[in-house]
This record gives C-alpha cells, sequence and structure tokens, in this order.
C-alpha cells in the first residue's frame, strides 16, 4: 500500500539533527505547507545535490510558503555533519528506527549491482495547511528538485 495524493499525512515525532523532537503536526496550520522530502543518505552525490538545491532556492521556496523537512534513517550526528558542512538551512529527521519511511512506504526493497538490500526511496511529499498530501514526486531530480516543487 502506497500513500495518494489526498490521504491524510501520517503524523510522526522523531528526533532532528540536535536530538530535539521533531513533530510533524508542529508545522502544520501556520500557513505554510510542507516539503517532507526522503532520500538515501546524507553526505552521498545525489543526496548532497539534492539539499544543495533545496538550500540555493530556499529563499525561494520560503516566499512560495514552502517549510521544507528532510528525512533519512542516519543518526544525528551524521545529519549534523551534513548539515554543517552545507550551510542547510533546514531541519533533517534522524529516523533511526525507520518509523517515519515506514510510514509513508518509502522504505522498500532495492537493487544495486545484482545485490538487493532495503533503503530508503527518494521520494517527496507536499502536504498541506491541513496535514493533507496535495502532490507526490517520486521522480525526483536532484539538481532540479526546487523546480520540480516550484513548477518552474
Amino acid at each position: 500500500m502506497a500513500l495518494q495524493i489526498g490521504d491524510k499525512a501520517p503524523l510522526f515525532e522523531s528526533k532532528d539533527q540536535n536530538g530535539a523532537s521533531i513533530k510533524l503536526a508542529d508545522f502544520l496550520h501556520k500557513g505554510n505547507k510542507i516539503v517532507l522530502y526522503f532520500y538515501p543518505k546524507d553526505d552521498t552525490s545525489g543526496c548532497t545535490a539534492q539539499a544543495c538545491n533545496l538550500k540555493e532556492n530556499y529563499s525561494d521556496l520560503q516566499s512560495a510558503g514552502y517549510q521544507i523537512i528532510g528525512v533519512s534513517v542516519d543518526d544525528e550526528k551524521k545529519h549534523t555533519k551534513f548539515i554543517n558542512k552545507y550551510e542547510l538551512p533546514f531541519p533533517l529527521v534522524a529516523d533511526t528506527d525507520k518509523t517515519v519511511v515506514e510510514a509513508y512506504y518509502v522504505w522498500k526493497e532495492k537493487s544495486m549491482y545484482g545485490k538487493k538490500y532495503m533503503g530508503t526511496l527518494r521520494h517527496t511529499f507536499i502536504i498541506d495547511e491541513n496535514g493533507i498530501i496535495e502532490e507526490i514526486i517520486d521522480k525526483v531530480k536532484t539538481g532540479e528538485h526546487s523546480a520540480q516543487i516550484l513548477k518552474k
């Protein structure tokens, strides 16, 4: 089963890069939409391109009414290092117990060089102020992700 446009976004509480509690509910009802993006691993080429593209266009995204939250199964320490290295202006969820990736159905079997393994799919969910999924981007272009969100 996968989430669909129009579904209620699964609420979650996890830890951010600082080990502080981060709740999706805290971002709702503030007049902004949420860009909840899932990515496989901190500081890899594709994930870095995606995060840096969001950073480079952060003011445009904010002006258009979006709040950005990244999610991977990396721990707080890796997230802090990633944020500091690339000066990322948005929080990253350390989903080490995989509850968030499983709730959004993005923890799936993947394959590389013929070897199968479990990993996070690169998907983005745009969630409206009421917690409803209004768009799902499942073919993320890492270097152009902001344009996909802003429809430029």
